[in-house]
């Protein structure tokens, strides 16, 4: 396996634009593929295709390195392909495969045709444990003539990233994934991680099923902390003296615990959390087990959000106007998807309510769920002449924290602003 110099990146989405965009102002020349002409044409003209951070300044630091094309076949030219397709979630909590299949396909095909052997393919995209194995390398191995370990190599190498700061996340990451079909594959990606990243993370290198369940575990964790304070929340609740900001953070301070994630608020959101987790869930089904810490977090996640709900409808009356602040799933980022506003806002015009929503970052344009919704354009007008009985902060932006409305609108929020 050659040292990776060049790099493709098949994906310019709201991950891979960040990738191709960081490997290029790291020094490695890049080309970037995807099947929206639009992306290309925004990349090859020094533009970022999507909201994020960091994105624009990181394009144009690399811009000398960096292009894009609607033709896989400009894949051959370079050492490495990492590939960042959606893996959208089916019914049964498994990930699908449609995407990644469909993205790669045509890049071996076109390594085939080339006479090229040696390349090292990576998947970034998440993936139900086995699946690399038992579906991406069998196909690779037919449309490739070749096998997998000797006349190319695959590489499962998920990123650990938050939405709002994917820039910074790629480049100071606390861990790097990689699961190997082979240690030559797996030593050519760490030299690559040690001459791209700005720290000096752990490079944990495994068999690539391991690494798939290490990715899921990892999230899965996470929101099994998310859903203990949520739980605690609603137990500390039913105390009229008992402060759970006070609980928890003392309970943070415990190096067996740690602050992170420790903070009471909504339910946990967004395209990762709530799917890694049922993922495990599968995951264990598929083996016969069963993975009752994994499900209980999805509950009490669930149960987080139809409180909210509740509380909220207590506070009004039959008819009321409230108005939502904040329909992303965390702050910086435009992202809707299992937000616990979107829900409450969805939920309340589904019981009759008028419902005003407003956000930062998210908007019709970006988030068409917004479109059933009225905005808040100018929260500052808003501020001063709301006319609704109750506004309810459901994502902490910093920006909520001086929110004072007019008298007469009562301001609720569970979180600690």
């Amino acid at each position: 396996m050659n040292p990776i110099k060049t790099a493709s990146v098949c994906g310019l989405g709201k991950l891979g634009a960040c990738i191709a965009a960081t490997l290029a102002a790291r020094g490695l020349e890049v080309v970037g593929v995807d099947v929206d002409p639009d992306k290309v044409k925004k990349i090859n003209e020094g533009v970022a295709p999507l909201d994020e951070p960091l994105l624009a300044e990181t394009i144009r630091a690399g811009r000398s390195r960096l292009r894009a094309t609607l033709d896989p076949r400009e894949t051959v030219a370079t050492d490495a392909t990492f590939f960042i397709p959606p893996s959208p979630s089916l019914p049964d909590g498994s990930f699908s495969n449609e995407f990644l299949l469909k993205s790669m396909q045509p890049v071996a095909k076109a390594m085939k045709d080339a006479g090229k052997r040696n390349h090292l393919f990576v998947c970034s995209s998440t993936t139900t444990p086995g699946a690399v194995d038992a579906v991406l390398v069998p196909m690779l191995e037919r449309e490739l003539g070749g096998i997998c370990g000797r006349d190319f190599g695959v590489c499962y190498n998920p990123e650990f990233i938050a939405l709002g700061d994917v820039i910074n996340g790629l480049l100071e990451p606390d861990l790097v994934l990689i699961g190997e079909s082979d240690p030559q594959s797996g030593a050519a990606l760490e030299q690559l991680y040690k001459r791209y990243n700005r720290n000096s993370p752990r490079i944990a290198r495994m068999s690539i099923v391991s690494a798939e369940l290490a990715k899921i575990s990892l999230n899965s964790y996470i929101t099994m902390k998310i859903s203990f304070t949520n739980q605690l929340r609603m137990i500390a609740a039913r105390h009229s003296k008992a402060d759970i900001h006070a609980i928890l953070d003392a309970l943070g301070s415990d190096s067996r615990i740690g602050k992170k994630y420790l903070r009471a608020g909504l339910s946990y959101g967004g395209p990762c959390f709530p799917r890694d987790n049922r993922l495990l869930a599968y995951t264990a089904r598929q083996v016969g087990l069963e993975a009752p810490l994994a499900e209980a977090s999805d509950r009490i996640n669930e149960r987080t959000k139809q409180e909210l709900v509740q509380k909220v409808q207590d506070m009004v009356q039959p008819g009321d106007t409230v108005a939502v602040l904040g329909v992303t799933y965390k702050p910086e980022t435009y992202i809707t998807e299992e937000a616990a506003g979107l829900f409450l806002a969805q939920q309340l015009k589904r019981r009759g309510h008028r419902v005003l929503i407003h956000d930062f970052a998210a908007t019709p344009a970006n988030s068409p769920s917004l479109h059933e919704f009225e905005l808040i354009s100018n929260l500052d007008e808003f501020e001063n002449n709301p006319n609704v009985k109750l506004a309810v902060i459901c994502c902490p932006w910093t920006r909520y924290r001086d929110f004072a409305p007019a008298s007469g609108t009562r301001v609720f929020t569970p979180w600690h602003l």
